[in-house]
């Protein structure tokens, strides 16, 4: 595509607009500074030059598409390779270009050096000069404005792509998990039920004068017992279904049940608190505000599942808290959610040290804290956590509604 020749600036594309009075010039405002796509802009634009113009009937406006080879229509049609046909030749060679019958012109638009559109407009009778003016005028004011479009429409689809893969990469995280619980369920859970039976059942063999062969058998299958226990947890650890089937809210409500109390009605309402009874020292309560759920996606549910998991764990883990609160907030075009406890707290700078850092206090959970960050940036959103010794911790999550 050859570079484009030097042009008038605006002011001087303002010039032949303005002896078409002062309408003209607001029409134009109110067209450029409207909340518009970069096809309705275009639309807009082909409109004005029919209504402004003396004796134009009829104007289209050629796009550059993204791979920069053909230029589409605003409206409908097939694509214009670049080279073929008026507006071809003129996207690529940067000039306007009457056509062969006099009828009407086709002006390039141009963002620095680059050919973006072209202005094809066509008159019944030959084109008059003043018209010509207008049309090459109103291609000059408007080429930064469809910049403007363009690269906007450029970002929103990045944004969809960056939503679209950070949909994907948690469906791929949760389906390992899926396949791994359903491993872990059908393989080592059903070895150690039928390792508990054959125990139960050596027991049951063994003579009673043989109390320590009896004993050492009991505490094997007080042992297989815990195993199985184990697996379960980690089988629901792995992929609760209670998130697929009653979904973010009775999550967080089974999350807490686990961590040491029973929750009451944690999403009966769409703003409720639920105490729990403390059954292992540990009260954790979970409230739930708004009304977005129902609207919020697989994956971010997932995410923020995800995130309350593992720090309701590392509290478990590490706090030696008496209480937890699980705030789950919704709003019109995000969700936060905060897990705060009047835990033992840490040292930031110790426990977020990089690798390397032998630094006294520094534990395991800086992986989780990061695993947390990730899952929420992955997202598009944020990851806060405050600590002090002493003082417990706070993490808080924040992520956007895809699409609200």
């Amino acid at each position: 595509m050859t570079a484009a020749p030097s042009r008038p600036g605006p002011p001087a594309a303002l010039e032949p607009l303005a002896a078409h009075g002062r309408d003209l010039l607001v029409r134009i405002v109110a067209v450029a500074c409207s909340d518009r796509t970069l096809a309705e802009m275009a639309d807009e634009l082909a409109g004005l030059v029919v209504r402004s113009a003396r004796e134009i009937a009829f104007c289209d406006v050629y796009l550059l598409d993204d791979d920069e080879r053909a230029l589409r229509r605003s409206g409908t049609g097939p694509p214009v390779p670049l080279g073929e046909g008026d507006a071809g030749w003129v996207a690529a060679h940067g000039r306007p270009r009457e056509h062969a019958d006099g009828r009407g012109v086709a002006v390039p638009m141009h963002s620095g050096r680059t050919t973006i559109a072209v202005l094809d407009a066509r008159s019944a009778g030959r084109c008059a000069p003043e018209d010509v003016l207008l049309v090459t005028a109103l291609a000059e004011l408007f080429a930064p404005v469809l910049c403007s479009c363009r690269r906007l429409r450029a970002a929103e689809e990045r944004e969809r792509a960056a939503e679209r893969f950070a949909e994907r990469a948690v469906e791929v995280q949760e389906a390992e998990r899926s396949r791994l619980s359903r491993e872990i369920h059908d393989g080592i859970a059903q070895r150690l039920a039928g390792l508990g039976f054959h125990l139960s059942a050596a027991e049951s063999a063994v003579p009673a004068h043989h109390p320590e062969a009896r004993e050492q058998i009991r505490h094997a299958r007080g042992l297989c017992e815990l195993a199985a226990a184990e697996t379960r947890a980690a089988i629901g650890g792995l992929r609760p279904p209670v998130l697929d089937d009653l979904g973010l809210s009775a999550a967080l409500a089974t999350l807490a049940r686990e961590a040491g109390g029973t929750p009451c009605g944690a999403a009966s309402s769409p703003t409720s608190t639920s105490p729990t009874s403390a059954r292992s020292g540990l009260e954790v309560t979970v409230a739930v505000s708004g009304e977005l759920e129902d609207a919020l996606p697989d994956h971010v549910q997932t995410a923020l599942y995800r995130i309350a998991q593992e720090a309701v764990g590392n509290c478990l883990r590490h706090a030696s808290a008496s209480y937890v609160d699980l705030l789950l907030e919704h709003d019109r075009d995000r969700v936060r959610l905060r897990v705060r406890d009047d835990g033992v707290g840490f040292s930031l700078p110790d426990v977020l040290a990089p690798a390397g850092h032998d630094r006294p206090g520094r534990r395991a959970e800086s992986y989780g804290l990061r695993g947390m960050a990730e899952r929420a940036e992955l997202l598009g959103g944020r990851f806060t956590v405050t600590s002090r010794l002493g003082a417990g911790t706070t993490v808080e999550a924040v992520i956007p509604v895809p699409g609200a």
